[in-house]
């Protein structure tokens, strides 16, 4: 380029110096040869801007390529159980409508000390501590197989008026006897589950007892697992919830001992709703929660002219710690006077009546512990122990009254895809009367799982 100015230069002073015409040709010539030279340089510039975009596109192109390449490549198995389906709904004026739920299918081979429990039993297919058979001969093994744990349940959540409204209808076949048997049909009943419409902050319905934490309970092939040491109740309920405090008045039961013994009388009497409180703190290592319960025990009986109150009270707490990466630590221990049917799934009932006719409320005391250990990506086992002791006046309520009762439980669960579970889980489980009279069983449950 220096080259070129330097002859623009000379044809300069020849323009000074040149005679007439000649002048001016040569003036013109050096112009035109000046505006050439700049435009080739304009061209070359532009040649270079061109080249490195194109290499900057190269390499983006380049780029989004690895990446495509990086997630085309299969996910890596995790470590935990696979996750649920991706839950997808459908819009139906201002809510969102999901529709999901899972197939469960078990197998369970029982033995029984104490005698074996009728066909159609709970017991034949869920742990109910409460009715372990005592005192009667010991019979062969009992094979039944049933998918009466089957679940569906629909939800809404949407915004109208400004507010937040969401409502949960869930159901299943495990609650009700069923209307054929196991020998042609094995129909089961549908039952109701959850019922419920959230408002903001508000809960309106049956859903569960704001005493309990669903969250800690262990992976069970179980319908309940630690059936002795949880709480355990759905109801109908008010609860206003606001940050990690939630609050609730509930539908009020009482179950009676009669004086002396016998079979448990359910009052249906109160005229109080069961009030509870739950405060839960949720960190880094885990979550952890207590909760609180105050309640009327009340029956009546005309015929006898019983007509009488008492309180009950119990307390709860309840955690999940994480144990390395993919480990955890659940427990729950709770008790109380009077709150037997939250219990244990009411192995004791909530009062006795004494001689004159005056409810005294039954203590009470329950709690589990459960080990999860991940062995490799999609295997899992659960260690689970549960319990409770009741504290009886045997006078009271005589010796037939359930005194105790404890279960263990060890699991191996494989998830080969999402949302498909197999697995195993051996379990004891006795139970105790206040006489002395005890029973036990033994159960291995193979289950598979599929949601949707």
């Amino acid at each position: 380029m220096g080259r070129y100015r330097l002859l623009g230069g000379a044809a300069a002073a020849a323009l000074l110096f040149a005679p007439g015409a000649v002048l001016a040709q040569d003036a013109n010539a050096a112009l035109e040869a000046r505006i050439a030279l700049l435009e080739a340089e304009l061209n070359s510039l532009k040649s270079e801007v061109a080249a490195a975009r194109t290499q900057q596109t190269t390499q983006s192109q380049a780029m989004a390529q690895d990446i495509i390449r990086l997630e085309a490549r299969p996910a890596a198995t995790p470590v935990s159980a696979p996750a649920a389906p991706r839950e997808e709904g459908f819009r139906i004026g201002d809510h969102t409508v999901k529709f999901g739920g899972f197939i469960k299918v078990d197998a369970m081979a029982s033995n029984y000390s104490g005698g074996d429990p009728a066909n159609g039993d709970a017991l034949r297919e869920y742990h109910l501590p409460g009715s372990i058979p005592v005192g009667g001969a010991d019979e062969d093994t009992a094979t039944d197989f049933n998918a009466r744990q089957t679940r569906f349940w629909l939800t809404t959540d949407g915004l109208v008026g400004g507010h937040k409204v969401g409502t949960r209808l869930e159901m299943d076949f495990q609650s009700l006897p069923g209307t054929g048997d196991q020998r042609i049909t094995s129909a089961s009943t549908p039952a109701l589950r959850r019922a419920f419409v959230t408002i903001d902050n508000w809960l309106i319905g049956q859903e569960w007892t704001n005493f309990q934490n669903t969250a800690v309970l262990p992976e069970s092939a179980d319908f309940v697992g630690a059936a002795e040491g949880t709480v355990f109740a759905r109801q109908a309920q008010v609860r206003y919830t606001r940050g990690p405090f939630s609050i609730a008045v509930e539908n009020p039961e009482t179950t009676v001992t009669p004086f002396g013994g016998g079979a448990r009388i359910i009052a249906d009497d109160n005229s109080l709703p069961d009030l509870t409180a739950r405060y839960a703190i949720s960190r880094p290592w885990g979550d952890v929660q207590f909760a609180g319960l105050l309640r009327q025990l009340k029956y009546q009986n005309p015929a006898t002219s019983i007509d009488d109150t008492a309180t009950g009270w119990g307390l709860s707490a309840s955690a999940k710690l994480k144990v390395g990466a993919q480990d955890d630590l659940r427990f729950m221990l709770s008790g109380g006077e009077g709150v037997g049917r939250y219990l244990g799934l009411n192995f004791s009932n909530d009062a006795v009546l004494d001689a004159s006719g005056q409810l005294d409320a039954i203590g009470v005391i329950a709690g589990f512990a459960a080990y999860r250990h991940v062995w490799t990506p999609g295997w899992r086992s659960s260690l689970i122990w549960s319990a409770q002791r009741v504290d009886n006046d045997v006078l009271l309520t005589g010796a037939s009254a359930n005194r105790s009762a404890q279960s263990l439980h060890a699991n191996l669960i494989w998830s080969p895809v999402t949302a498909f579970d197999i697995g195993a889980e051996l379990m004891f489980a006795d139970r105790k009367l206040e006489s002395g009279l005890d029973g036990d069983m033994t159960r291995l449950i193979l289950f598979a799982k599929y949601g949707f």
